[in-house]
C-alpha cells in the first residue's frame, strides 16, 4: 500500500512539537495522533474531538491526504466572550 507523507503538530505549555510521519493511505487524523503520541511531549492529551487541518476543525475520522498537517488543540482556559467581556471592563 503506498504511504503518504503528514505532519502532526502541537504547541502548548508542554512544549511545542512537529512530527513528520509516513503513513498508509487511509489513515485517519486520529491514527496518525497515535502514531506520533511517543514524539509528542511529555503530559499532552490529545483529545478525538479536537483535531483540525491547517486551522480548520476535522472529526477524528477525517482520512488524510498527502501534505496534511493535523494540529492537536488545546481545551480553551476561558470562553472568548468572557475574556471579551473582561477586556471591554478593563477598558483595553
Amino acid at each position: 500500500m503506498a504511504e503518504i507523507a503528514v505532519e502532526i503538530a502541537y504547541a502548548g505549555p508542554e512544549g511545542q512539537a512537529v512530527i513528520p510521519l509516513a503513513v498508509p493511505q487511509g489513515t485517519t487524523a486520529w491514527q496518525a495522533v497515535e502514531l506520533a503520541m511517543p514524539k509528542l511531549p511529555s503530559g499532552v492529551r490529545p483529545d478525538p474531538a479536537r483535531l483540525g487541518i491547517f486551522a480548520t476543525k476535522v472529526p477524528a475520522d477525517r482520512v488524510l491526504e498527502e501534505g496534511d498537517r493535523v494540529e492537536i488543540y488545546r481545551p480553551l482556559i476561558l470562553d472568548p466572550m468572557e475574556a471579551r467581556r473582561r477586556r471591554a471592563a478593563r477598558g483595553a
